[in-house]
């Protein structure tokens, strides 16, 4: 039951970062496309969850 806890609030978290992160882009344009950072962002706490989820 913790784990499922801890697994929908990484999940909260990622969707914060990445909302964040296409916020970011997409009010400065001249950093990068607002998707492709969003998603960047989006792969790399993917990362951290995966181990977490199959464990």
């Amino acid at each position: 039951m913790l784990a499922l806890l801890v697994l929908l609030l990484q999940v909260l978290v990622v969707a914060l970062v990445v909302g964040a992160l296409g916020y970011l882009a997409h009010r400065h344009p001249a950093l990068a496309t607002p998707l492709m950072v969003a998603m960047g962002g989006a792969a790399v706490l993917a990362v951290c969850i995966v181990p977490i989820a199959i464990r």
